[in-house]
C-alpha cells in the first residue's frame, strides 16, 4: 500500500450453469492474471463457482460437494498467491444452505460471510433455497478441508500492508440499511460486494447512483463484480458490471453484455478515505458504537510500486456530465455570496478595478450578474482601469470594451503621476523595478478602489483568486484587499474555464482574447514590443501545477513526495519530472511563508471544496515552519 494506494480488482469470469469445473478453471485463470499485475484483493460474482442461476440445483448435493471440492482446488491453487481471492459459492451450516462470500488467500478460507438480505420478488426467488445470515447461529464448521467459525457479526478483514476491507452480497446494498454501513464505521476502507443483478430498462442507471452514493455515505472504496456471460438466459440477462467507485467517485468500469471474461483493477487511495473520515465529525460520531471482528490476511510478497489509476490533471474543473449547469452553480454561488452582502449593507454601487486580465473579467462578470438578479441599475457598477508603467495596448484595449460590452460606469484613472510622485516622497529610483517599484503601484490601485468606493457609497470588489492567495502573489494591502472577494474560493484554473464558458454564451471574442492573454500583474513596463513582459507563470509557475498541488494538499493532507507521484502521472508528457519538482518545491515554500496573507482576507464565498478562508477552512499559524515538507521536497 505504498502512498496509500491499495491495488484491486473486479472480476467477471466467463461461467456454465453448474459446471463447477469449467467455472474454477475461469477463476484460476483471473486470479494468475490479477497475481501478475499485483493486485492485493479482488472480488467475483456471487455464486460464481457454480452459477447464480441453478435454481431447484442448489437443493441436489451432488453441486453441492463439487462447490466444496471447487473450492478446495482453488486453496491449492493459491498456495503461493498472495492476492485475497472473494468467490461466491453455496456454503452448507448446520444443515441449512447459506448463499455466501468465501475470502481466501495463500491455501487458507480467512472467513465466510453469508448473504444478509434474500430478494424474493419479481424475478428473484432466493428464499426458495438459502437461509439469510439472519438465521444463522455462531457455529464451527468444516469447509475445503479447515475448520473455522461462522457468524452473522461483521467481519473486517485486514491485509498485509494494514487496508480493511468487508464484504455484502448484492441484495445487501439495496437494503435501507445494508451491511456495509456497519462495516465502513467499524473500520473497512473497502467494501466489496459479490452480486448476480440482471439487466432491465433504466437499472444500470439506477445501480450506478446507487452504488455512488453508498460509496460517498460510508467515505469508502466500492468495488461491485456482477454475474455475466454463461448465466442461465432463460427468463432474464445478466450484463457483466464490473464498477469501482472511491467516494462517489467512479474509479473503473467494465464493459457491459461483454463476451469475455474482464478483469478491471485499479487503485484505491486509502489514505484519502482515511483522511476524509477524520474530517467529517458526522462520520466520528456515527462509528461510536460500531464493532466487527477482526480477521488478519498474511504478508503478502512487495511488489514494485506503479501508478495505474487515472488521475486528473485539473481537478477543480468539475468533471461532469452537464457542464454548463456545472459552471451555472459555481457563478450562482458567487452571485449569491455578493447579492446578500449588497442588500445587508443596502449598497447599489460597487467598485472594481479592471485589468483585462482574467480574475478582474470574473469579478465583473459575477458583480453584473448580481445587479441583474437584485435589479440593479448596472451603472452602478463603477469599472476603473487603472494604467501603470507596466500596462499593455491589448489588456487596456480589453478592458475597456468589456466594461463597454457590459455597460458599467467607466472611469480611468493613472496611478504613473500619484506612483511617481511617491517614489519621490520615499526616495526610491523609479529605475529600480524591485518589490517596492511593484507593490507601491499595486497599494495606490487599492487606495484609488477604496476612496472611489467611499465616494460613492460602495464597497470595493475583490478580484484575487484561490491560487494566488495560496502562493501569496498579492501585494499585502494592496490587491490583497477588497470589501468583498468574489473569486477568493476560485483557483486560477477554474477561472479561465468560466470565462470561456461564459465567453461561449455571450458570443464575444473580448472573453476568448482575455483568456488567451498571458497572466501579468503588468507592473513592470512592456517589452520593446509593447508586449507584456512579467509574465506570473515565468516567475512562480504553471497555475495549473500549482492548483493541482493546492488540491491535493490542502484538500487530503497529502505530502509532497505523493503528490509528486500523483503529479507525474497526471502530467505525464507535459512537464518534465524536474520541472514537477523545482514548482513543487516553489508551492511548498511559498505557501508556508505567505499565510500571513490569508490570515486576514476579506469576507468571500466558499465555492468548491477547498477554501482558505482562515474563519473556515484553512487555519494555521503564520509562523509554521515548513523545514519537512521542503526537505521532502529536496529529497525527491
Amino acid at each position: 500500500m505504498k502512498y496509500g494506494l491499495i491495488k484491486i480488482a473486479a472480476a467477471v469470469p466467463s461461467i456454465k450453469v453448474a459446471d463447477v469445473n469449467y467455472n474454477v478453471q475461469q477463476i484460476e485463470s483471473l486470479i494468475a492474471q490479477a497475481e501478475g499485475k499485483g493486485v492485493e484483493v479482488m472480488v467475483f460474482p456471487e455464486l460464481c463457482l457454480t452459477g447464480y442461476t441453478c435454481q431447484d440445483l442448489f437443493r441436489e448435493q451432488l453441486l453441492l460437494d463439487k462447490a466444496e471440492e471447487g473450492l478446495m482446488i482453488l486453496l491449492d491453487f493459491t498456495r503461493k498467491i498472495d492476492v485475497v481471492s472473494i468467490i461466491g459459492m453455496p456454503v452448507v451450516i448446520n444443515g441449512l444452505l447459506y448463499n455466501c462470500a468465501v475470502v481466501i488467500q495463500r491455501g487458507t478460507v480467512l472467513g465466510v460471510i453469508p448473504k444478509t438480505y434474500l430478494p424474493n420478488y419479481g424475478e428473484f426467488y432466493e428464499k426458495r433455497w438459502f437461509a439469510s445470515a439472519q438465521d444463522l447461529n455462531p457455529s464451527e464448521i468444516y469447509l475445503a478441508g479447515s475448520s473455522l467459525c461462522v457468524s452473522a457479526e461483521p467481519i473486517v478483514f485486514t491485509t498485509g500492508d494494514g487496508a480493511k476491507f468487508g464484504v455484502e452480497i448484492c441484495e445487501d446494498v439495496w437494503a435501507p440499511i445494508p451491511p456495509s454501513n456497519n462495516l465502513a464505521l467499524a473500520g473497512a476502507d473497502v467494501v466489496f460486494n459479490l452480486s448476480a443483478s440482471d439487466e432491465l430498462i433504466g437499472k444500470h442507471r439506477y445501480l450506478r447512483s446507487l452504488l455512488a452514493q453508498q460509496s460517498a455515505r460510508t467515505i469508502s472504496g466500492y468495488v461491485y463484480a456482477s454475474s455475466g456471460f454463461g448465466e442461465s438466459t432463460q427468463d432474464v440477462v445478466y450484463g457483466g458490471n464490473a464498477m469501482i467507485f472511491e467516494n462517489g467517485l467512479l474509479l473503473a468500469e467494465g464493459e457491459r453484455f461483454s463476451l469475455q471474461p474482464q478483469l478491471q483493477i485499479t487503485q484505491i487511495d486509502i489514505e484519502k478515505l482515511r483522511t476524509e473520515r477524520r474530517q467529517n465529525t458526522t462520520f466520528i460520531n456515527a462509528q461510536r458504537h460500531s464493532a466487527a471482528r477482526l480477521v488478519a490476511a498474511k504478508p503478502v510478497t512487495p511488489h514494485d510500486f506503479e501508478l495505474v489509476r487515472e488521475v486528473d490533471p485539473h481537478p477543480f474543473i468539475p468533471a461532469s456530465d452537464d457542464m454548463q449547469a456545472s459552471c451555472e452553480e459555481i457563478l450562482n454561488i458567487q452571485v449569491a455570496g455578493l447579492a446578500k452582502r449588497l442588500y445587508h449593507i443596502s449598497a447599489t454601487k460597487a467598485v472594481i478595478g479592471i485589468s483585462g486580465g482574467l480574475d478582474s473579467t470574473l469579478a465583473l462578470l459575477v458583480t453584473v450578474r448580481t445587479f441583474d438578479k437584485l435589479g440593479l441599475d448596472r451603472k452602478g457598477i463603477i469599472g476603473i482601469t487603472m494604467p501603470g508603467f507596466g500596462t499593455t495596448d491589448r489588456t487596456y484595449n480589453n478592458a475597456m470594451a468589456l466594461m463597454k460590452a457590459l455597460g458599467v460606469t467607466i472611469r480611468e484613472i493613472s496611478i504613473a503621476k500619484s506612483v511617481t510622485q511617491h517614489f519621490e516622497d520615499i526616495g526610491h529610483d523609479i529605475s529600480k523595478h524591485d518589490v517596492t517599484y511593484e507593490n507601491s503601484q499595486a497599494r495606490e490601485r487599492t487606495q484609488i478602489l477604496m476612496d472611489v468606493a467611499n465616494q460613492v457609497n460602495g464597497i470595493v470588489i475583490g478580484t484575487g483568486d484561490l491560487s494566488e492567495l495560496a502562493l501569496g502573489w498579492a501585494t499585502y494591502n494592496g490587491d490583497h484587499m477588497s470589501m468583498y472577494g468574489v473569486n477568493a474560493g476560485v483557483p486560477k484554473t477554474l477561472i479561465r474555464y468560466l470565462v470561456s464558458f461564459v465567453a461561449g454564451e455571450m458570443a464575444t471574442d473580448i472573453l476568448l482574447d482575455i483568456v488567451d492573454t498571458p497572466i501579468s500583474p503588468e507592473l513592470t513596463p512592456a517589452d520593446e514590443h509593447g508586449n507584456i513582459k512579467q509574465k506570473t507563470e515565468d516567475l512562480v509557475g504553471p497555475y495549473e501545477l500549482h492548483d493541482f498541488f493546492i488540491y491535493y494538499f490542502l484538500r487530503y493532507g497529502f505530502s509532497p513526495k505523493k503528490i509528486y507521484v500523483l503529479a507525474q502521472k497526471a502530467f505525464a508528457g507535459t512537464y518534465s519530472d524536474e520541472t514537477l519538482r523545482k514548482w513543487l518545491l516553489t508551492f511548498c515554500r511559498r505557501f508556508f511563508s505567505q499565510q500571513f496573507k490569508r490570515s486576514c482576507l476579506p469576507d468571500g464565498p466558499k465555492v468548491g471544496s477547498v477554501s482558505l478562508s482562515p474563519r473556515g477552512d484553512w487555519r494555521m499559524p503564520s509562523d509554521a515552519s515548513s523545514a519537512i515538507w521542503l526537505k521532502e521536497c529536496e529529497d525527491l
